[in-house]
């Protein structure tokens, strides 16, 4: 089995000092640029150079051109901003009246389709409520139309009972009156 080294280092550890900050912020102090400026001039409608947001590793802007002329931050006539014209071409490449009419239709659909929400809970509600009232009505009808069925049945057992009363009785007068005033046939 091999042995194994631990490492110890010879010279003892030296504690050493670390600048402290200034606790305010200098405003002489040079800010680094969010962005670099690149010199390049702007394409126009005629030229050949490639107009895409990116690059293209053969177009003439980059190809055989030295690493002094890209990175040169001199400024001048042909300096320009990436940033901006990248702000630039997206603002006009996007035009905002569409989209403001669209989304302010569809506000005013949506308000238009909440209030037919509304109204047809409320519809809804009235409906129900009506429903409610009819079946109420509908039950006390047929609790009615039972209790008159129930009366015509016992006034119909009554006649019928008093006439087999009167022809037992007058038999005569029964079939006189039978004769000139008939029962009616069901």
């Amino acid at each position: 089995m091999p042995a194994t080294t631990i490492y110890r280092p010879t010279a003892p550890a030296v504690a050493f000092s670390t600048p402290v900050k200034s606790p305010y912020y200098t405003t002489a102090a040079v800010k680094p640029a969010p962005y670099n400026r690149i010199s390049m001039s702007p394409t126009t409608a005629g030229s050949s150079v490639n107009s895409s947001a990116v690059p293209s590793l053969t177009s003439g802007s980059y190809a055989g051109s030295s690493p002094g002329d890209r990175d040169s931050s001199s400024g001048g006539a042909g300096s320009v901003d990436l940033i901006d014209m990248m702000t630039d071409r997206l603002g006009n490449a996007v035009n905002p009246l569409p989209l403001d009419r669209s989304l302010a239709r569809q506000a005013q659909t949506s308000g238009e389709l909440n209030a037919k929400q509304r109204e047809l809970a409320e519809l809804q509600a009235l409906a129900q409520r009506r429903l409610k009232g009819t079946r109420t009505n509908i039950a006390d009808g047929m609790k009615a139309a039972k209790e008159v069925k129930r009366d015509l049945n016992w006034t119909q057992k009554r006649v019928s009972g008093l006439n087999a009363q009167a022809a037992r009785k007058y038999p005569s007068a029964y079939q006189t009156a039978n004769a000139r005033y008939p029962a009616p046939e069901d």
